[in-house]
């Protein structure tokens, strides 16, 4: 490295979420930066930063902001120079930046797809009618109402362990969670089952961490391209660019996943009236080169065949 690497005098500061999740994706990082470029650990400092989203737990997601709920302070931080980098879940992330700040690398994608997970049922099929599902996402909520309309769905709200603890007390017979989130908690083993996209398309960009820097620090540009992976890169750019032509927001019920095949990408995506009632899905392939033009492609097919009044659905 260069003679202004980070040190134990002057680490780079990782700025990230507080919960168990968050923490542990933000030393994912460190870890990769350190085997990267052969610095120690003391070379590095994560920086806990409470959100908007982890402070309100009383309300859903949707009535109190919608996306960048999870991100604001933190940018605000790294804005102010508090920070050098943010380590995000990059579900969590608006398609548009603070001006001067950018998602410049992508670490590999962990697995995208939901789990299902329940002290008692095997899965969504196995629900009895009538069975109470807790989920704090409307994408989640949208998508079981759509294929099981006799379960009933209830807000669920919190980090991994705090759902889990509602799940043991009976506030619901199951719930979801992502599978990446799990496997980077060493928590595999409490999903049933991975749920397939064909039977729950997950939401955009899970299981993918994005780290955010200063566009003018080419120090730090320099620094994360040795652990930026370029597949992931494209399937993130073909899904934000699905999501950001669809205006796409945590008040809006979007799936989407993209995925490398012989020959290029392929992108799912689905959109969903928020009651349940109508599931509208397309799926649009192209070269990797072409990623942002496959998600806008995508985003005006399924727009054009929903209408401009689509998302209000029903009131829930």
């Amino acid at each position: 490295m260069s003679d202004d690497a980070p040190s134990a005098e002057q680490p780079l500061r990782i700025g990230t979420r507080g919960s168990p999740l968050a923490l542990a994706q933000a030393h994912e990082t460190k870890v990769r930066l350190m085997a990267a470029h052969g610095l120690p650990e003391g070379a590095f400092e994560i920086v806990p930063i409470k959100t908007t989203g982890d402070r309100v737990q009383d309300r859903p997601l949707s009535e109190i902001g919608g996306k960048g709920l999870f991100t604001r302070e933190i940018e605000d931080a790294l804005l102010a120079g508090e920070i050098d980098i943010a380590v995000h879940s990059m579900k969590d992330m608006p398609t548009l930046q603070p001006e001067g700040l950018g998602i410049t690398c992508y670490p590999p994608r962990e697995d995208p797809r939901d789990a299902f997970v329940s002290l008692g049922a095997t899965s969504v099929a196995a629900l009895p009618g009538g069975a109470v599902v807790g989920t704090s996402s409307l994408r989640r909520r949208a998508q079981i109402l759509y294929r099981r309309p006799d379960l009933k769905v209830v807000e669920f709200r919190g980090n991994v362990q705090t759902r889990l603890r509602k799940l043991g007390e009976g506030a619901a017979e199951a719930t979801f969670l992502a599978m990446a989130g799990l496997r980077r908690l060493g928590l595999a083993e409490v999903a049933k089952a991975p749920i397939a996209p064909e039977e729950m398309l997950p939401a955009v960009a899970q299981g993918a961490i994005g780290i955010e820097q200063r566009l003018d620090d080419a120090r730090v540009t320099r620094l994360l391209a040795a652990i930026h992976d370029a597949d992931t890169g494209h399937r993130l750019r073909a899904e934000r660019a699905f999501l950001a032509g669809l205006d796409g927001s945590c008040q809006t019920p979007i799936a989407g996943l993209a995925e490398l095949v012989e020959g290029g990408l392929r992108l799912r995506g689905e959109i969903l009236r928020p009651d349940g009632s109508e599931c509208l899905a397309h799926e649009q392939s192209g070269p990797v080169t072409e990623a942002e033009a496959i998600g806008a492609a995508l985003a005006a097919e399924l727009l054009g065949r929903a209408g401009p009044d689509y998302f209000r659905g029903a009131a829930l």
